[in-house]
């Protein structure tokens, strides 16, 4: 019996390691070799570089700020938005959630018309705020999550015992909350450190980031070594990053309630909360329609001109294609990538879900949920960076690839708290009535996890239309996504190109927030298994 079900977890590991394997392995090795080319020494020429020291020290204070940023304004909407029974708090609560995968050029650009001849032009705050606009979702559904099964009993006997709402937070719920927090917030720091677009958009040539600097010294200076030195230092900063999020996540969670919890009525007390939470709002909301009013407008009046010339390759030929053949291949390229993401997902939910009967089942069971875990320690510009070295980038199969494999943390980390929560004596009773796998799987599994997968594909799908790190490595001239027109679009003189840019970017944005917010109505929680 042990035999035959190590032999089953094998079959079941085989396909997502092999494809690990080609498409992570491979190309990461790679680049590790590229960087070490030359020695240590090399590496630690590289870093000791003026640029160098200035691009990661941009990096880690710009990050650090919208980390602290976030959890100032995603901490009392939380509070609102989980604990306070106010009017339209789940739509609200929906639209905080759209940034999450709003491709990063729209944000860019977005946030590039909104300070476009304030002092904020080409600042480092703008890039500030772009990351907060990103990351503060994070913190509103983790803390919030936390939050809203808290046990609200020792809270109320504090208070009857003459214990102030401020001591109650500082001495009962803050402690409790206070792992939720910690883990949001690290993972927050963890997608700003590797931001990519809002960078790379914003900060021109005055401000760059460890990500962007890789771009730059790949495709404008040819800095291959450079390049490969700083991904090296980059792979090791996120991975210990990656480890210290996972242990405070297997830490004891104290915030389990032993009774459900009703939303109150806001009281006076609670102002400074709902004031934080308009803030927040209004940090998501009045980029998009400035971006949206921007794309409506030319030389002062109301028009859909931007819109029409959507289908032109822009003023003196900017593009090779038109906007709408970009079009046309994201969302092909977010099918293939969103079928693929799932189909290995998928299998590695399964693999790293299912109870282990004996050590041996253990101890391979965990050896492979740390292999399948690896491309978590990855950004996209580095996964990027080594499709580049080793793989042969004619092939359009390799943006999709690149993009399922940027989706497939999501994925995994969507399908598997699920299928962990299966009992696992229903799959033996279905086996011992004659049930062979793949009808046990349909008919216990399937069932419980078919919302989930569509979560799952719905994310996986928004997240590929906007990817724009290691698409922008591999994609083709004659075939680009739309993301990719879009930044070229901003890099080319006249106002019509910088019109349709703002045009296509609430097209992008359009389609992933419709996606964004079809996901968000099935009440799935995925951010919160971050």
């Amino acid at each position: 019996m042990t035999t035959r079900r190590l032999l089953t977890l094998v079959g079941l590991a085989l396909g997502p390691v092999l494809v690990l394997a080609v498409f992570f392995v491979l190309p990461v090795s790679a680049m590790i070799g590229r960087g070490f080319d030359e020695g240590p020494r090399a590496v630690l020429e590289v870093l000791g570089r003026p640029r160098t020291r200035r691009v990661v020290w941009f990096t880690v204070w710009s990050a650090g700020a919208a980390t602290l940023v976030s959890v100032a304004l995603g901490m009392p909407a939380a509070h609102v938005l989980h604990r306070l029974d106010v009017p339209g708090r789940s739509v609200v609560r929906s639209v905080l959630v759209v940034p999450f995968v709003l491709p990063t050029v729209v944000v860019g650009v977005a946030f590039r018309l909104l300070v476009r001849g304030t002092p904020l032009d080409g600042s480092a705050l703008a890039i500030v705020a772009g990351l907060v606009f990103f990351n503060v979702a994070v913190v509103i559904r983790v803390v919030g999550a936390a939050w809203e099964s808290l046990d609200a009993r020792p809270g109320e006997a504090a208070a009857a015992l003459g214990a102030s709402p401020a001591q109650v937070f500082r001495t009962v719920t803050w402690p409790a909350l206070r792992p939720a927090v910690v883990s949001a917030a690290s993972v927050v720091f963890l997608f700003c450190a590797t931001s990519y677009g809002v960078v790379l958009t914003l900060g021109g040539l005055r401000y760059s980031s460890v990500e962007t600097e890789i771009y730059l010294l790949t495709t404008q200076l040819l800095d291959l070594q450079a390049a490969a030195a700083l991904s090296i230092v980059q792979l090791l900063a996120i991975t210990a990053l990656i480890v210290v999020v996972g242990r405070l996540r297997r830490s004891p969670d104290p915030t389990t309630a032993r009774r459900p919890n009703r939303a109150r009525r806001p009281g006076r007390g609670d102002l400074p909360q709902v004031v934080a939470t308009v803030v927040a709002l209004a940090l998501v909301v009045t980029p998009l329609l400035t971006l949206l009013a921007g794309s409506l407008r030319e030389d002062g009046t109301w028009t859909l001109a931007n819109y029409r010339r959507l289908r032109t390759v822009g003023d003196g030929n900017a593009l090779l294609v038109p906007v709408t053949d970009a079009l046309v291949t994201s969302l092909r390229t977010a099918v293939d990538a969103t079928w693929m993401s799932l189909l290995l997902g998928g299998l590695i939910a399964v693999v790293v879900s299912r109870r282990s009967l004996s050590r041996a089942e253990r101890g391979l069971r965990s050896t492979l949920d740390a292999f399948f875990m690896l491309p978590l320690g990855v950004s996209a510009v580095t996964l990027g960076f080594g499709f580049l070295l080793t793989l042969d980038t004619s092939s359009r199969l390799l943006v999709p690839i690149a993009q399922a494999l940027v989706a497939l943390p999501l994925v995994v980390r969507t399908l598997v708290p699920v299928l962990s929560g299966v009992d696992d004596r229903q799959r033996q009773a279905a086996a011992s009535l004659g049930a062979g796998p793949l009808r046990t799987c349909a008919t216990v599994d399937l069932p419980v996890v078919r919302r989930p997968l569509l979560v799952a594909a719905g994310f996986a799908f928004a997240v590929s239309l906007g990817e724009f790190g290691a698409t922008s490595f591999l994609v083709r001239d004659e075939h680009p996504t739309l993301p990719v027109v879009i930044f070229q679009l901003i890099g080319r003189p006249g106002s019509e190109n910088f019109g349709m840019a703002l045009a296509a970017s609430v097209v992008l944005a359009a389609a992933t927030a419709l996606v964004v917010l079809v996901v968000d109505r099935l009440g799935v929680r995925s951010l919160g298994a971050f």
